[in-house]
C-alpha cells in the first residue's frame, strides 16, 4: 500500500478505518494546479467573464496549492518563530493578492512548492535504504556445540563459544581462528580488493567472506559488538551529528522580512499621527505600495531556481548532489578527505615490477609465474597471468603442467616442463628452505623459485588513477587548507601513494570505525586552528560500504558511484557516477558560480526594489511600479538564474 497509513476514528461507520494520507494531498494540490490554469485561460481570453468568478478561481487554487505554507506560517507565528520562509511566503503572495495579482500570488506559492518537493525527495531518500550494509552481517552462525554443528541465530552466541564458517560463507562474528587455513575477502570492511591469508591464531571480522576452507572461530565479540554492527550503527546514527546547512532563505527571511514590515508599519502610522503629514488614509496606501513593492518574490523563485540549475548542471557532468543545502556547502570547503582504494587508485591490481636474480631473465620469472598460477582464480594470479599475456606472443602448454599441490596461505608448487616451480609468499621460501632474502618493495609480493633455487619475484600493487595527481595539485591550487587520505591498506603501501600525489596526510591500516575516529580528529583540529569555531567544510570521498560510516559523518561525503557500493552511495550526499576524482573539482566550481549567480539575484533585485521602495515612501510610485519591481524582477532573476544550468568546466 503507497503512502503512509493515518487511523481515524471519525468514519461513520463507527470503525478505525485506515486511509492514504500521502496520496490524497497530492490530489487536491493537482486540483489547484488545474485550477490555476484555468483561471488564466479565463482571465486571457474571456475578458467578459465575472471578476468574482475569476478571483474565486484564484482563490480557491490558491488555498489547495499553499494552505500547508498558510497554515506553517501561523503555527510559527504562535510559536514565536515569525520570520521563516513559510511568513516570506505568506506576505509575497498575500501582497499580490491585495493589489489584484492573483496569478502571480498563487505562482509564487506553485513555484515554492515545486522546489521544496524536489530538494525534499532528494534529501528524504538519501539515507532510507541500508539494506546492502545489512547485508554483510549474517543472521546465523554453525554453532559448534558438544552435540554436534548447530545453526542458530547469531545473536545467541557468546564470547569464547566456537563457530564453524564453510568456504563462500561470511563470517558472522569477530573472532580468532582455532583450525584451519584460508583467505578471506575484507573489502566490505577496509575497502581493499586483495583477499587476506589466515591461519590459527589471526583474527577475522565479521563481514568478511571466507574465501576456501574450513574455519574453526573462537568469537571473542557479541553481535551488537562486532565489526559489521559498528558500521551499521554508524550509518543509522551519523546523521544526527551533521551540522545541516542552514536553509538560504529562512536566513536572508530572519534580516530581510521583519525590515520591511516593520518599515512598513512605520511609513502607515508615524507620518499621519506623530508627524501629522497628511491622512491616514494616505499614508497606509503608501505602506500597501511599500509592502508589495518589497515582497520578496523574486528571490524566493529565483534562489531555489538558481541553486537547483546548478545541481542539474552538475548532473549533466556526471555529478549527482542530493540537495541544494550540500552545492552552497561546497563553497566553504577547506579540508578535503579520500579513501585510498577505489577513489584515487583504481582498485585493480597490476604487475608493477619483476625482479630476476643471477641466471635468470624477468621474462623467466614472469613466465613460471604465470605457468605456475595458471589454473588460479585468485586476484594476485590473475594478475601475473594477465601481465604475461600482455604479449600476444605468450601462450601456455597446459600439458606443461602437473603435479600441482596448492599450499593455502603460502602458494603453490607444481611440475612445469620437468621443473619443479614455487610461487607463493615468502613463507613459502622459508617453509621449503630456499635461500632467499624478502625483496624491500611496496606491494604484494610472488616470490619464485626454480629447482629450488631462488629466481625473483613479482610485484604487485594497486596504481593511482590517471586524473589523482592533477586532482591533489588543483585543489592545493584551489586554496584548500588540508588533503588527508584514509586507507584500510597498510601504512606503508598508502605512504607510497601518498608521497607520488603529494597528499598531506596519510593514516593506514583503518578499520571503518577508525576511519571515522581519525575524521572526527581532523575535523577537531581544525575547529582548534579556528579558535574554537566551526568553519570550513570537510569533505569525505570513498567508494566502500566500509566508507559508509565516514561518508555519512562527514560535512559532505562524496561517493564514487561508478564502482561505489549501494551502501556507500545511499550515505553520501553527492555521487560521482564516473569514478573520476577530478570532478570534485568540478562540483566545487560549479558550487562557486551558482553562489555568483544567486547572490547577482539578491544584488540585484534588492537594488532595483531599493529604488523604488523609496519613490514609493515619497508617494512617486504607484502600483503599476509595484508590480514591476515585484513581477519583472523575479522574471529577470529566474532568467539570470537559468545560467547555473549551462556551466561549462
Amino acid at each position: 500500500m503507497a503512502g503512509s497509513i493515518t487511523k481515524s476514528k471519525g468514519c461513520c461507520c463507527g470503525e478505525v478505518c485506515e486511509f492514504e494520507e500521502e496520496e490524497r494531498k497530492p490530489a487536491l494540490y493537482y486540483f489547484g494546479i488545474v485550477l490555476f490554469i484555468v483561471g488564466i485561460v479565463i482571465n486571457f481570453y474571456f475578458k467578459q467573464a465575472s471578476s468574482y468568478s475569476v478571483t474565486a478561481v484564484f482563490f480557491i487554487s490558491y488555498l489547495l496549492i499553499g494552505k500547508d505554507i498558510l497554515l506553517a506560517a501561523g503555527r510559527n507565528i504562535l510559536a514565536g518563530k515569525v520570520f521563516d520562509e513559510n511568513f516570506l511566503m505568506s506576505i509575497a503572495s498575500i501582497g499580490a493578492f491585495l493589489i489584484g495579482e492573483y496569478p502571480e500570488a498563487v505562482a509564487v506559492m506553485l513555484f515554492y512548492r515545486i522546489g521544496e518537493a524536489l530538494q525534499d525527495r532528494a534529501v528524504d531518500s538519501s539515507r532510507k535504504s541500508i539494506s546492502a550494509l545489512l547485508d554483510i552481517r549474517p543472521d546465523t552462525a554453525n554453532l559448534k556445540t558438544p552435540e554436534g554443528i548447530r545453526v542458530t541465530g547469531a545473536e545467541n552466541v557468546r564470547p569464547n563459544d566456537i563457530i564453524i564458517v564453510k568456504a563462500g560463507e561470511k563470517v558472522p562474528l569477530d573472532g580468532i581462528v582455532k583450525k584451519g587455513i584460508s583467505t578471506v575477502d575484507t573489502k566490505a570492511l577496509t575497502g581493499e580488493s586483495l583477499p587476506r591469508d589466515v591461519n590459527a591464531g589471526a583474527t577475522v571480522l565479521s563481514g568478511s567472506i571466507n574465501g576456501q576452507g574450513l574455519l574453526e572461530i573462537e568469537v571473542t565479540k557479541r553481535l551488537e559488538e562486532s565489526a559489521a554492527s559498528k558500521i551499521i550503527d554508524l550509518v543509522q546514527n551519523a546523521s544526527s551529528k551533521k551540522a545541516k546547512t542552514e536553509n538560504f532563505i529562512t536566513k536572508f527571511a530572519a534580516y530581510y522580512t521583519p525590515a520591511v514590515v516593520g518599515i512598513a508599519a512605520a511609513l502607515a502610522v508615524i507620518p499621519p499621527f506623530v508627524l501629522g503629514l497628511g491622512s491616514f488614509e494616505d499614508w497606509m496606501y503608501r505602506a500597501l505600495i511599500f509592502l508589495v513593492i518589497s515582497c520578496p518574490c523574486a528571490l524566493v523563485i529565483s534562489i531555489p531556481i538558481g541553486f537547483f540549475g546548478g545541481i542539474g548542471a552538475a548532473s549533466s557532468k556526471g555529478i549527482l548532489i542530493k540537495g541544494s543545502n550540500y552545492l552552497e556547502a561546497l563553497n566553504a570547503v577547506d579540508t578535503v578527505i579520500f579513501d585510498k582504494t577505489g577513489t584515487l587508485t583504481s582498485g585493480i591490481f597490476k604487475v608493477t615490477k619483476i625482479i630476476n636474480r643471477e641466471g635468470y631473465t624477468q621474462e623467466d620469472v614472469l613466465r613460471y609465474g604465470a605457468y605456475a598460477e595458471y589454473h588460479s582464480t585468485h586476484p594476485i594470479a590473475t594478475s601475473v597471468k594477465n601481465k604475461y599475456f600482455e604479449n600476444p606472443a605468450n601462450t601456455i602448454d597446459e600439458t606443461q603442467i602437473s603435479e600441482l599441490t596448492e599450499n593455502a596461505g603460502f602458494g603453490v608448487k607444481v611440475q612445469i616442463g620437468g621443473k619443479t616451480i614455487l610461487a607463493g609468499n615468502y613463507r613459502l621460501m622459508e617453509e621449503e628452505r630456499i635461500s632467499a632474502q624478502p625483496e624491500d618493495e611496496i606491494g604484494t609480493i610472488v616470490y619464485i623459485a626454480i629447482d629450488g633455487r631462488y629466481a625473483g619475484a613479482i610485484v604487485i600493487s594497486d596504481e593511482a588513477k590517471a586524473d589523482s595527481a592533477n586532482t591533489i595539485h588543483r585543489l592545493h591550487a584551489l586554496g584548500i587548507k588540508k588533503i588527508a587520505m584514509l586507507t584500510g591498506d597498510n601504512k606503508k603501501i598508502g605512504e607510497k601513494i601518498g608521497q607520488e600525489l603529494n597528499i598531506d596526510e596519510v593514516y593506514g591500516g583503518l578499520l571503518p570505525h577508525q576511519k571515522v575516529e581519525v575524521l572526527e580528529s581532523i575535523m577537531e583540529d581544525r575547529k582548534k586552528q579556528n579558535g574554537g569555531k566551526k568553519k570550513g567544510t570537510v569533505i569525505f570521498a570513498g567508494d566502500g560500504i566500509n566508507d559508509a560510516p565516514v561518508l555519512a559523518r562527514a560535512d559532505i561525503g562524496i561517493a564514487m558511484g561508478g564502482v561505489g557500493s549501494d551502501a556507500a552511495i545511499e550515505a553520501a550526499d553527492i555521487v560521482l557516477m564516473n569514478d573520476e576524482p577530478s570532478k570534485v573539482i568540478t562540483a566545487i566550481q560549479i558550487a562557486g558560480k551558482t553562489r555568483r549567480i544567486v547572490w547577482q539575484n539578491i544584488i540585484g533585485a534588492l537594488s532595483v526594489k531599493g529604488v523604488i521602495l523609496l519613490l514609493g515612501a515619497l508617494g512617486y510610485a504607484t502600483m503599476w511600479g509595484a508590480v514591476f519591481a515585484d513581477v519583472g524582477v523575479a522574471i529577470l532573476a529566474v532568467m539570470n538564474s537559468v545560467r547555473t544550468g549551462r556551466i561549462i568546466e
